[in-house]
């Protein structure tokens, strides 16, 4: 498994990434936003879906494919009471269940869509790697279907799931969105804390430079 200075690094990133997000959801919203991520935690991929309610629970996920000079793959998740919130503060008005319209597809795309391109775009710029996000898919459905979708998609997937544990501090009030990297392998975030000067075969900054 991951060290903790590891996940300390893209803990790192993860703010970077949120403290940009939430300036673009402020201006969707119209309304102050603050997010950050308090924790980023590594895990078997096969237990993803119980930590989430089981693999029969129904859920929105949100998926995207980032590819370039580091391959993986990014799962938002949230829960039915989440999804049906999250709608409320965008849209503005009541929503009673998880049969979403064109337009509330679209927002909870547009949502997703702006937290990971911040998160990507933070990645590219701390690791100069040339990174490519894909554009937003989504589905409502049970966990484990939805958790099926990189494998069914790209063939492989890594044995390690990291969660960054999305917090709001403002402006979205009691919602909690759940944000996975799933890599292709683990060798691919070797390269990724590489890149960063964190040496992922011991933990000590490999770079000597003072940086994460």
């Amino acid at each position: 498994m991951f060290k903790e200075l590891e996940l300390d690094a893209l803990k790192e990133i993860g703010n970077i990434g949120a403290g940009n997000a939430a300036t673009a959801l402020s201006m969707l919203l119209s309304k102050r936003v603050k997010m950050r991520i308090p924790e980023v935690k590594s895990l078997p991929f096969d237990e993803v879906s119980m930590l989430v309610g089981g693999p029969e629970n129904v859920v929105s996920g949100i998926f995207f494919r980032v590819e370039g000079e580091l391959a993986f793959n990014i799962l938002f998740i949230l829960g039915p009471n989440d999804t049906l919130n999250l709608l409320k503060i965008m849209l503005q008005r009541e929503k009673a269940d998880l049969n979403l319209t064109s337009l509330e597809e679209s927002a909870l795309k547009e949502m997703g869509n702006i937290i990971a391109s911040a998160f990507v775009a933070a990645l590219a710029d701390f690791t100069k790697l040339s990174l490519k996000i894909s554009v937003p898919c989504l589905a409502v459905d049970m966990a484990g279907a939805i958790l099926s979708v990189p494998l069914s998609l790209y063939g492989c997937i890594g044995d390690t799931a990291f969660l960054l544990e999305t917090e709001f501090e403002e402006g979205l009030d009691d919602i909690k969105i759940q944000f996975f990297l799933i890599p292709d392998d683990d060798n691919a975030f070797k390269v990724l804390l590489n890149s960063i000067g964190v040496r992922a075969s011991n933990g000590n900054n490999s770079s000597g430079d003072g940086r994460i």
